[in-house]
């Protein structure tokens, strides 16, 4: 027998077993024998069929047998076999994250947060979780449909996408299980779970304008994604209902980075040197802006008042402590897990959720000096 017919005989036998079985159990590393299915069957004093349907939580089953099945299995420390288990079963329990190209995504708060929600909501609905980069050649090549269409994932979850992203309307078209995560398409019939960033944004404005500010600038980022532009419009309709300035120089791109805020303060400063508040699209920018503004000469919030959008952790422990819109990232990558899961298992119904956000006050905001 040659080598590639003797690795065809193992594949077959080991994704075939009920038909194909070795005559000496294969054993676990460390010599310990590998429990079989049929043995929980037979402790649980029920069917093969039973004990596989319990493994891939068939509604069939009853509460009280489920039970009993998983208690035999934990006592004899039974482990199936999930590739064998997804050829023969509906599901993978394998769930796809697709994320942007970006450097050092995986250490970003924003990605970090969105990830550990999904990662441990996964874990708790006994699904696993698969990372995956939207490179050009991934994308290009279609391995991103191909994860579905060869049954790799039962799902994916996509984080950071928006209009430059054409390959969301691949989606659409194939109405494979996707949940974009923190983002949405008006325009296409695709499932979201979002953070309220109208009720933010509106929430900055109303304190910022209570606090006497008319000389507000924005700084904003990635206007081809739908939840910037929402930020955005409610900017521009507040600054308007209250009779203020909103010329294109109030506003700015920080591109959503430490760097591109204190930029986008430059620009500001130069156009509008009377501004007296910075509202930042997301932490890094407020950052960014606080940090410029110290170098100009600038006190926050003496000078000017700078809020963020994020709520990031570390945003409490630096000096002044910046004021920012909470955004539930967690719950927000949890509840899109939770959603998924249920879309796999048939749900129908559109997939449009909306959590609520709220704004944390604390030093860098004031009310507006007399100067202004």
């Amino acid at each position: 027998m040659s080598d590639s017919q003797g690795n065809t005989t193992e594949a077959s036998t080991a994704l075939v077993g009920s038909k194909m079985r070795q005559a000496v159990p294969p054993r676990r590393q460390g010599g310990a024998r590998r429990v079989s299915m049929r043995e929980v069957a037979q402790q649980a004093s029920v069917s093969v069929a039973t004990v596989s349907m319990v493994l891939n939580d068939n509604p069939r089953i009853s509460k009280a047998t489920q039970i009993k099945v998983r208690r035999i299995i934990d006592k004899l420390g039974y482990r199936p076999n999930r590739l064998a288990q997804s050829l023969s079963s509906q599901y993978t329990r394998v769930l796809a994250v697709l994320l942007p190209p970006l450097r050092h995504a995986f250490s970003d708060p924003y990605f970090g947060e969105l990830l550990s929600g999904i990662c441990d909501r996964a874990d708790r609905l006994g699904h696993k979780v698969m990372l995956e980069s939207a490179k050009p050649d991934f994308l290009r090549e279609r391995k991103l449909l191909e994860l579905f269409e060869r049954r790799f994932v039962d799902g994916m979850f996509c984080l950071g996408v928006n209009d430059r992203h054409p390959f969301v309307k691949d989606f659409a078209a194939a109405g494979f299980p996707m949940v974009c995560v923190n983002n949405y398409f008006p325009d296409l019939n695709l499932d979201y779970v979002v953070a309220d960033y109208r009720s933010g944004a509106e929430q900055v404005m109303n304190v910022l304008l209570q606090l006497g500010h008319k000389k507000i600038a924005l700084i904003n980022g990635a206007p081809e994604a739908q939840t910037a532009r929402d930020v955005f419009e409610v900017f521009t309709a507040r600054m308007n209902d209250a009779g203020l300035e909103t010329d294109a120089g109030w506003t700015a791109d920080g591109r959503f980075i430490e760097e591109g805020g204190a930029a986008a303060t430059d620009e500001i400063i130069d156009r509008h040197p009377d501004v007296t508040a910075i509202f930042a699209g997301n932490d890094k920018m407020a950052l960014g802006a606080m940090h410029r503004l110290v170098e100009l000469g600038r006190s926050v919030p003496g000078d000017v008042s700078v809020v963020g959008f994020d709520d990031i952790q570390q945003m409490a422990f630096v000096n002044p402590s910046l004021t920012t819109v909470h955004l539930p990232l967690y719950e927000v990558g949890a509840r899109a897990c939770e959603l998924l899961v249920q879309r796999v298992r048939g749900k129908t119904d559109k997939i449009s959720e909306r959590l609520a956000t709220h704004l944390v006050l604390r030093d860098s905001t004031s009310i507006v000096s007399g100067r202004s």
